[in-house]
């Protein structure tokens, strides 16, 4: 069966669903300069949450995208790396990355203008 991104039960959505994650894509942008540790992650990553950054890297290493990798130390040091596959995935959003950097201004505005339109018809 050929993969149909707009029927409810194709697989492929569930890998949208980790592309469309800004927390999944962070995570790869990271791993992609170097392997990190769990809390240098959580310290580059403003904002997310313990419990969150474990889930999703949980998530990534399901779906090839990290490897985790666990360091015989007291305690146990855990270093995450990016796949071949991840590598190719943190690639393909890189020019999605550069869009927002280089449109930012464009958007914002377009925010502002809406929002005092809304005020304004209200």
């Amino acid at each position: 069966m050929k993969p149909d991104v707009y029927a409810a039960n194709c697989p492929t959505r569930q890998i949208l669903d980790r592309i469309g994650d800004k927390w999944a894509v962070l995570i790869l942008l990271l791993l992609r300069e170097e392997p990190m540790r769990f809390n240098q992650l959580r310290r580059a990553i403003e904002g997310i949450s313990q419990k969150m950054l474990s889930q999703v890297l949980k998530s990534l290493e399901r779906d090839g995208l990290l490897r985790r990798h666990a360091i015989a130390t007291v305690p146990v040091t855990v270093e995450y790396s990016i796949t071949q596959l991840g590598l190719t995935l943190a690639g393909a959003v890189d020019p999605l990355r550069d869009w927002a950097e280089q449109n930012l201004k464009d958007v914002l505005a377009a925010q502002r203008s809406y929002d005092a339109q809304q005020k304004e018809a209200a």
